[in-house]
């Protein structure tokens, strides 16, 4: 159950961390950046360690990685893969749209852009950089992001490759496609002046949209990941990694404070109940001989394995294991995250829920008296192999000691269904160094200057814009407000095409078409802009917008003039026109005597069918009602 909890009075603050691919090249490669569904053409293995920072030291979370012991087997593709991506070559310089796409957001922000940008290596071994780390470079400090109640500060904007996506993790290995794995990624991270969870999901909002107005944001579940960070008085920041749902980011903030309230609460019963974390040193009580003729089938399918059963006393937790700390989430389920990050284990079992499973009330309370139990005192069972169980148990110990703490820093997944689960410490400073194969970066104050003269207009901007000055609907102007192609459908509007008949094109057929499975991006701008051109001289109808693109899209080394010629739908003049309307009105005269003027409606649609893309409707329509008269 939820609870009621005044935030201004817990003392909440919560900063963001927003990423956002780019609908550019990779970043350091020239390859495409686009997700790959085929079998993949090359797979390798690799193991990863880590390596010390600047200052010698290694950092946590990366050591946290390491000790899982994981292979990661990558799949690759010869189309959105290069020696780069396979750590087999060094790095080339970054795409330059990329770099503009990054000061463009730097400025709309009004954040002070550095006048150097050094690449930096990132530590990180879970697998998902084949490297071992992502290269990554700070672009500008500072700035703000209106949102309705207040400003808030922007701390860093950041130009990074993206990872390998994971495709599956199997007990000791982790399967990776790299067809990811340097798409360019901006991450833009805010003060914690965030103040609710409204908030939050505010000012998300309207970095999306900040990022969406470039026209170079990739669209899709996956392209736009938020990070949340977030604290309130008594407690610890939190950070929760991977909000996708961006409508579920005030849900997260809720249940996080929801389970750091909890936390406390259990901190605040241990000091009642004066426990020590001292106490929690107790030894591994091996219960197998106890269990080995249990009915659970549980306790049963493991010890076929031979696997052994282990117990480990928590004095003073009895109840609190079993506490909720968000919906469906307790205690019991940050210990059992726990043995899940640091083993190859699949959860615990422990008194708050026993008897259950199939053991019986006599079995626990044999369990109670082996490990000798007192009123308060809790316990929790680690099945699997021995080694495994051991190193389980550890780390039930390492999160027992931490709830003396109350609430423990560390990084959090975010979940489904808007609760979040333990994934490894808050990393640090420790694992950045500098990239050697690059050059830094001079920006370019010149170029600066220029694109901000040129920034693009925020979304409520753009449409009041679309509306008065070019003329659109309403709902054309809302669908072209935050369209990749609005920058551009801009330039076309001012170039004098019909700015309707451009939008409807950016909006809907291309989408259609890209329903079709369709690559619409073999359409660049120029290739567009011509057909436009067409369209204005007439030499398309608009009945066949979508057959003439879906053509080039099949032949796009073709010239348009090449497509239309191969598609026979050259525009035909009046006479022919009329020369085919009247040879329908002869093969339908019995149908005009009997239906007169009725007869309109069927002569109208074989007419559109046999002079489909030779002539506009209007046309057809107005030479079609004039020999249908002669004919009555």
């Amino acid at each position: 159950m939820m609870l009621e909890l005044d935030y201004k009075k817990l003392g909440l603050i919560c900063g963001l961390e927003c990423h956002q691919q780019l609908d550019t090249g990779k970043l350091f490669s020239r390859c495409p950046a686009y997700l790959k569904e085929e079998s993949p053409e090359k797979t390798f293995l690799r193991k990863i360690r880590p390596v010390p920072s600047e200052q010698g030291e290694y950092d946590a979370a990366a050591i946290d990685a390491f000790r899982k012991n994981f292979t990661f087997t990558y799949n690759a593709f010869s189309d959105v893969n290069s020696l780069i991506e396979t750590d087999e070559e060094p790095p080339k310089p970054a795409d330059k749209e990329a770099m503009k796409t990054i000061l463009e957001v730097a400025l709309l922000c009004n954040s002070n852009v550095l006048d150097e940008l050094f690449v930096m290596r990132k530590t990180i071994i879970d697998g998902s950089n084949v490297s071992g780390f992502q290269r990554t470079m700070l672009a500008a400090i500072g700035g703000k992001i209106k949102i309705s109640n207040k400003e808030i500060g922007v701390q860093t904007i950041i130009l990074e490759e993206d990872s390998a996506r994971p495709v599956e993790k199997k007990e000791k290995e982790i399967i990776y496609s790299i067809d990811r794995l340097g798409f360019p990624l901006i991450e833009l991270a805010t003060d914690p002046e965030i103040e609710s969870p409204e908030e939050a999901l505010e000012a998300a909002l309207k970095i999306g949209e900040i990022f969406r107005v470039t026209g170079k944001a990739k669209r899709g579940l996956g392209t736009i990941r938020q990070d949340v960070n977030i604290s309130i008085k008594e407690g610890a920041r939190v950070e929760v990694k991977g909000v996708q749902n961006i409508q579920l980011m005030a849900e997260y903030i809720k249940r996080e404070i929801q389970r750091q309230v909890s936390l406390i609460e259990i901190k605040k019963e241990l000091e009642k109940r004066n426990a020590r974390k001292e106490e929690l040193k107790g030894k591994f009580v091996s219960l197998t001989q106890l269990l080995n003729k249990s009915s659970s089938n549980l306790i049963q399918t493991n010890l076929k394995k031979q696997n052994v059963i282990y117990g480990v006393k928590l004095p003073k937790f009895r109840g609190l294991i079993g506490k909720e700390l968000q919906p469906g989430r307790r205690l019991g389920t940050e210990l059992s995250d726990y043995v899940k990050s640091k083993s190859y284990l699949k959860g615990i079992l422990h008194s708050d829920e026993l008897p259950n499973y199939g053991l019986t009330g006599k079995e626990v309370e044999s369990i109670n008296s082996i490990m000798k139990l007192e009123a308060l005192d809790a316990f929790v069972l680690v099945i699997g192999p021995e080694l495994e169980v051991i190193q389980g148990l550890e780390a039930v110990i390492e999160r027992a000691m931490k709830a003396f703490e109350g609430v423990p820093k560390e990084t959090r997944g975010a979940l489904e269904d808007g609760n979040t689960e333990y994934q490894r410490p808050l990393a640090g400073a420790a694992r950045m160094y500098p990239e050697t194969d690059l050059r830094t970066i001079k920006v370019n104050e010149k170029e600066l200057i220029e694109l901000k003269k040129n920034l693009p207009l925020m979304a409520e901007e753009r449409k009041q814009k679309y509306l008065k000055e070019f003329k659109l609907s309403e709902k054309l102007a809302e669908e072209m407000k935050l369209n990749n192609s609005a920058r551009f459908f801009e330039r076309m509007a001012e170039k004098g095409f019909d700015s309707t008949q451009v939008a409807v094109i950016l909006t809907q057929d291309l989408t259609e078409l890209k329903r079709e499975n369709l690559n619409t991006d073999l359409l660049n701008e120029e290739k567009l802009e011509s057909f436009f051109k067409a369209l204005k001289e007439k030499k398309i109808t608009k009945e066949v917008i979508k057959d003439v693109l879906r053509k080039w899209i099949e032949f796009p080394e073709k010239e348009l003039i090449e497509v239309i010629a191969s598609m026979n739908i050259a525009k035909a003049d009046s006479n022919e026109i009329r020369k085919v309307i009247i040879e329908i009105i002869k093969r339908n005269e019995s149908m005009i005597k009997e239906k007169k003027e009725r007869a309109l409606s069927a002569l109208m649609g074989e007419a559109m069918k046999e002079l489909k893309g030779k002539a506009s409707g209007q046309e057809i329509s107005n030479t079609l009602k004039k020999e249908l008269m002669k004919a009555i």
